[in-house]
């Protein structure tokens, strides 16, 4: 796809940092981790990364935006039998946006056989397409590299006691 790339996740948390608006809270009451106030960009890589800016038909401040409000709609979506968002527990691995709105999301599972492994892009998808702004989103499960616990933010390991 021509457009932004969010490949990898550092780039792809900093980008949810910088919300307004709190995450909706799991689905069986319990408690959402807070946003970090720290705010960075994809285009904030260092050379040394090798990171380029991928060359746009979007300003600069609508794919900012756009970002935004795909990782927290991303957010919003929890895993049924983990007391965490998808996004920290680290299931999210890219996130492309083209020039014609169209979202590309690539994300795994904790385990191969999930039970919810045929619903769960299905809820990915309607998060993102509730984003305003947002054409089509369509998601992908791949499995390499492989999901460990390692990827869990520090809020998701908090939320479901892994200190």
């Amino acid at each position: 796809m021509d457009g932004k790339q969010i490949e990898d996740r550092a780039a792809v948390k900093q980008a949810v940092e910088a919300l307004d608006a709190p995450p909706t809270s799991p689905p069986d009451g319990g408690v959402a981790p807070d946003p970090v106030p720290d705010i960075a960009t994809s285009e904030q890589k260092t050379t040394d990364q090798n990171a380029t800016a991928a060359a746009t038909a979007l300003p600069p401040e609508e794919i900012e935006r756009l970002t935004t409000e795909i990782v927290a709609a991303l957010k919003t979506v929890y895993d049924p039998e983990i007391p965490a968002d998808i996004y920290e527990l680290g299931l999210i691995y890219k996130v492309e946006i083209d020039d014609d709105r169209n979202v590309a999301i690539n994300m795994t599972l904790t385990a191969p056989g999930c039970p919810v492994a045929g619903e769960m892009p299905i809820w990915v998808e309607n998060a993102v397409n509730a984003v305003p702004g947002v054409a089509q989103t369509k998601v992908a499960i791949v499995f390499d590299p492989p999901w460990d616990q390692s990827r869990m933010s520090d809020e998701a390991r908090l939320a479901v006691g892994m200190f």
